[in-house]
């Protein structure tokens, strides 16, 4: 027999009944919906490690290796095994390491204001850089060798003046052009003509400001065009002027003013303008240079105006985060011979297939180039099999050459 509940009609119990039930459904409502949210949402991450809540600052240290191996085909198959009129890659069907290079630089930034860099190198590409006994005017080179084994060797310091003032002193990275001495870090294998007639390395002084997010200016009081001369005791000078035009175009502006002759009165100083304007997008990179430079040459090496120019077209497509092609075609006219030795126009078109390998803090790029030249002019030409009479090596006005190359790097960061 099951008892009943009295009924009851007393307003405040009937409420208090009303409340309790109240209350169990949303007990009842809020453990149904916890139950739902535990079973469709994963665990949460365990309470975070000291060194996680507190991580440690990114190191302003910086060290790192590299090498570039090659081995050039030069279907000419010159004499010598020269690649005539060129300062880089200067060697063909040969296995070469052109360079071998070791660096340690230090950061400035607010926190630590003081920087450095110092970096040492070897290679044939390190030979290359000293000028032709030509075109020295006098100038003895006493130490040239020696200090070409150095790429980098300076100190700087963010002087705490507005957005932050940049001074550097030493051996540094040249303000002139748009591909490094390093095939690492440009968009093919070999170098330009206008790159490896324009400086890599400059020593002396340097203040680079940031006006705005969008406009950088730099100047230069250094050792020359080339760091490696010494015709005479002056100094050079240089400016340049970075703008960010929009987001993925960017124009730069170099000029060069200084003695590069044993003559050092004003008539006789060279100038020299380095324009280059490049647009980047996620995959494709698209760059444009063009370099000119004049002087008046001193009495002992004819007295006359000369001048030289040079442009390319430089671009780059990654296709996938491993591949990437990459053309560059290219023109160099130095009609006095004033920087190659040999009154010339070059032409020249160079397609480089890429392919990236990284594994932790290395990179590997195995690069496969095919390359195009001609040469024209009173002395143009390249060296090809074969004598002249007089014994001197044969020239012809083209060549084709191919290049298989490994280049490894290391880098701390």
């Amino acid at each position: 027999m099951i008892e009943h509940a009295p009924k009851t009609t007393d307003p405040l119990a009937i409420g208090m009944l009303s409340l309790r039930l109240l209350v169990f459904l949303l007990a009842v409502k809020s453990s149904l919906t916890f139950a739902q949210e535990s079973a469709s949402s994963p665990m949460p991450p365990p309470e975070a490690t000291s060194s996680e809540q507190n991580p440690s600052p990114r190191s302003l240290w910086r060290y790192g290796a590299y090498l570039d191996l090659s081995y050039p085909v030069d279907f000419n198959f010159p004499e010598n095994h020269l690649w005539r009129s060129k300062v880089t890659t200067q060697r063909v069907n040969d296995l070469n390491l052109n360079m071998a290079l070791a660096y340690v630089r230090k950061e400035a930034n607010e926190s630590s204001r003081w920087g450095m860099e110092f970096a040492l190198q070897a290679g044939r590409d390190v030979k290359g850089q000293i000028p032709n006994a030509s075109l020295r005017y006098g100038d003895p080179y006493q130490n040239a060798d020696t200090f070409s084994h150095f790429s980098r060797a300076n100190v700087s310091y963010l002087a705490p003046i507005g957005t932050g003032l940049t001074l550097t002193a030493g051996l540094f990275n040249s303000l002139i052009g748009y591909q490094s001495f390093y095939a690492k870090d440009n968009l093919n294998y070999t170098r330009s003509f206008m790159a490896d007639y324009a400086p890599y390395f400059m020593s002396g002084v340097s203040a680079q400001y940031q006006f705005t997010e969008a406009i950088q200016t730099a100047f230069y009081v250094i050792n020359r065009y080339n760091f490696l001369s010494s015709p005479n005791s002056l100094p050079s000078y240089g400016t340049q002027l970075k703008w960010i035009a929009l987001p993925n175009l960017t124009f730069t502006q170099n000029f060069y003013y200084g003695p590069d002759q044993t003559n050092t009165d004003l008539k006789y100083w060279r100038f020299f303008s380095d324009s280059i304007l490049e647009w980047k997008r996620d995959e494709l990179t698209v760059g444009f240079a063009y370099d000119i430079g004049t002087e008046i040459a001193v009495p002992e090496a004819g007295g006359q105006r000369t001048f030289w120019t040079g442009s390319a077209i430089f671009t780059q497509w990654r296709f996938t985060k491993e591949w990437a092609v990459a053309v560059r075609p290219e023109l160099y006219y130095d009609p006095d011979g004033t920087m190659t030795g040999a009154r010339q126009f070059i032409k020249g078109v160079t397609t480089t297939l890429d392919y990236k390998l990284r594994y932790a803090w290395m990179t590997t790029l195995f690069r496969l180039e095919y390359r195009f030249n001609n040469s024209t002019g009173p002395q143009g030409g390249f060296y090809t099999e074969g004598l002249t009479s007089s014994g001197a090596i044969k020239l012809t006005p083209s060549q084709n050459l191919l290049f298989f190359s490994a280049l490894w790097s290391f880098d701390s960061s």
